[in-house]
């Protein structure tokens, strides 16, 4: 499948800038890496628009202390399930 082409005049000084940084014959490659990023970006910065205030802290009593707080609570909670593992498997 033929890939559409798009003329996009750009100054003679930003193109030599360009193959300065991509390398030789790269220029497109370049552009169109640039562009892709930037687009995944803006979309990124959308998203994080529209999902602003979904996070409710009333729907979150769990993190009252602090986030920090409740990881330490959970990786607690990790450790004493594999040392109750631990022992009923050296019970048997």
């Amino acid at each position: 499948m033929r890939k559409p082409r798009t003329l996009v005049p750009i100054p003679r000084d930003l193109a030599i800038a360009i193959d300065k940084v991509a390398g030789h014959r790269q220029r497109a490659t370049f552009i169109i890496s640039l562009v892709e990023r930037e687009i995944r970006r803006r979309e990124q910065r959308e998203a994080l628009r529209e999902a602003a205030g979904s996070w409710k802290d009333e729907d979150h009593p769990e993190l009252a202390g602090g986030a920090d707080k409740w990881v330490r609570e959970m990786r607690q909670e990790s450790i004493k399930r594999f040392e109750e593992v631990e022992r009923h498997r050296e019970s048997e």
